[in-house]
């Protein structure tokens, strides 16, 4: 097998999500990590140091640097529509970490933009790619718990406080449970069902302030600005129903992350927020539930998946499976989930999406389908 011609990436934002994203010019086949910039140019000297990346640079220098090809914008939430647009207009493609924007405004801003330049944008989550939910979707379009009617999709926690080195921007606008998880969830049931139609929600915010438990910044107080227990119903075109519920502020549950509910028996699917299983089924008129293998690749923790195939698109004139498209419709409907609840009505979304196409089997490790 030939080589693919690899892609030349920059990354802006060198943070916690941002190691394993530095890997990925070393896992995927496609990709070739050139430059890392960060507001902290300290900062980003340590991950290009940590990752072997060619350099470090400011983010000015990063926008404007000829070879970058793919701008991956992984700044905070509040940050993400203003970098997407700077790396747009600078005339590079741009793969962001969820969410795509903070509001339905600037995300729909974004990607006109995007298609005003003839210029592609991708947006996590990707773990939807992994082998966990692509045996789910196979196993749906084998017909094997028949039509899907229902669904549960559960996030319960009591926040990342605890562990996240600075968890401020988590409990700002465009965070909360449901901008910062919830697009796991929600792409996962596109991907597996399809676009939604329209929801309703209520939603609170139980604890006015948070306390930091976490280094560097232990005992600093957080000031929470967006709701942090979210309940929803979700109405999909193809008739399905599913509830919802996004919360920090749970000790503890026992949840299932998402089950889907057939008319020839029911599934039980692995934590959106990873690449692996178990994926498990129990049809009709059995006894017990049966743990499916995987079919798939992609089992261990693969983010840069979505950028990978974005990229491989973008050579082979193919659309991309974590689009522009999906993730401003895992924005609307987050969007309208609040709204919903503020204004105490179903709202209808304005948008919809393809269900994206499932990766091929046999796919090598570092591979993507042209």
């Amino acid at each position: 097998m030939s080589a693919p011609r690899r892609t030349k990436v920059g990354v802006i934002g060198c943070g916690n999500i941002s190691a394993v994203y530095l890997q990925s010019g070393q896992k995927f086949r496609n990709l070739e990590i050139v430059a890392c910039a960060d507001i902290d140019l300290e900062r980003a000297k340590a991950r290009a140091a940590e990752f072997k990346i060619p350099r470090a640079c400011s983010v000015a220098e990063l926008l404007t640097a000829s070879d970058v090809e793919i701008l991956v914008n992984l700044t905070i939430p509040q940050a993400h529509a203003e970098v997407s647009l700077q790396g747009l207009e600078a005339g590079k493609h741009v793969y962001g970490e969820k969410p795509l924007a903070i509001n339905r405004a600037d995300g729909q801003k974004v990607v006109k933009f995007a298609k005003s330049k003839n210029l592609r944008v991708g947006c996590a989550p990707d773990t939807f790619l992994g082998a966990g939910l692509q045996t789910c979707r196979k196993l749906i379009d084998d017909g094997w718990i028949g039509e899907p009617i229902g669904a549960t999709a559960f996030m319960a926690s009591h926040g990342p406080e605890n562990w996240h080195p600075d968890a401020t921007f988590v409990y700002q606008q465009g965070a909360g449970p449901l901008f910062d998880m919830g697009p796991y969830y929600l792409t996962a049931l596109a991907f597996l069902i399809g676009p939604i139609q329209r929801v309703s929600c209520s939603a609170r915010a139980t604890f006015p302030e948070r306390t930091i438990t976490s280094q560097p910044k232990y005992g600093t107080k957080i000031k929470v600005n967006t709701p942090t227990h979210v309940a929803g119903t979700l109405e999909f075109k193809t008739g399905a129903i599913a509830t919802i519920m996004m919360s920090f502020d749970v000790w503890a549950a026992e949840l299932p992350r998402i089950e889907i509910y057939g008319t020839a028996g029911s599934m039980s699917v692995p934590d959106p927020n990873t690449f692996g299983g178990p994926v498990r089924i129990k049809r009709e008129g059995a006894k017990d539930w049966s743990e499916v293998p995987l079919t798939h690749g992609y089992a261990e923790n693969s983010r840069g998946l979505g950028l990978a195939d974005m990229a491989q698109a973008i050579v082979s004139n193919r659309p991309h499976r974590a689009s522009d498209e999906l993730s401003v419709h895992v924005l609307d409907a987050m969007a309208s989930l609040l709204e919903a609840s503020e204004q105490k009505k179903y709202i209808e979304l304005a948008t919809t999406c393809v269900k994206p196409k499932p990766l091929p089997l046999g796919l090598l490790p570092g591979e993507i389908d042209a």
